[in-house]
Formats: structure tokens, C-alpha cells, sequence
């Protein structure tokens, strides 16, 4: 599913979109696009709200961090990973697999 164009997304930045009902994240990180579930395991906070630096993205409600290329949590107070989305860039448009990838 197309979810936004690569001129839409600087490298550093992330956007939120919906795909299949739920909300994605989207990170541009040095020119390479990631998805993952834009959730927070521990009450659910946007994680589209928080901080992207590198490929570690804060959540803004009790500052866990989790990396953008795996969703693997890699500290804070929550015990999950994020659901990652398979990506592809075709020309100038990124799509998302619409089920995650784990």
C-alpha cells in the first residue's frame, strides 16, 4: 500500500499514516525508510510523538526507546517490541505491507 513519496520524509524525520486501520510510523533515517506500529507497548503512546535520533526512537510517556529498523525495545518500562512493517520504495513512493512483519 503507497503511503507517502520519498520528497514528503527528509532523512531524520518520521511521519504517522494509516494502513489497514491502524496508525504506522514511518522513519527516514539517512535515506532508508522504516515502518513499525505507531504504539508504544506501555500505554499505548504515540511513538510518532516522541524524539527520532539515529535509528532509536523515544516514546514520549516514559522515554523507552526502541530501534526503527527491528522494533526491538532497547530500554524503558515495557517488556515489548514494536510490531515492524515491511517497506519498499519504488521511484519516489514508499509502501507498507499492510499485516507486520512480526
Amino acid at each position: 500500500m503507497p503511503v507517502i513519496t520519498t520528497s514528503e520524509l527528509s532523512p531524520g524525520a518520521m511521519k504517522w499514516r494509516v494502513v489497514d486501520r491502524e496508525r504506522v510510523l514511518i522513519a527516514n533515517v539517512e535515506g532508508v525508510f522504516y515502518a513499525l506500529r505507531d504504539a508504544c507497548g506501555h500505554r499505548q503512546a504515540l511513538l510518532s510523538k516522541g524524539t527520532l535520533e539515529g535509528y532509536v526512537i523515544e516514546c514520549p510517556l516514559h522515554f523507552a526507546t526502541f530501534d526503527v529498523r527491528t522494533g526491538k525495545l532497547l530500554s524503558g518500562p515495557v517488556a515489548d517490541d514494536v510490531p515492524t512493517y515491511s517497506v519498499q520504495v519504488k521511484d519516489d513512493t514508499v509502501y507498507v505491507k499492510r499485516a507486520p512483519s512480526r
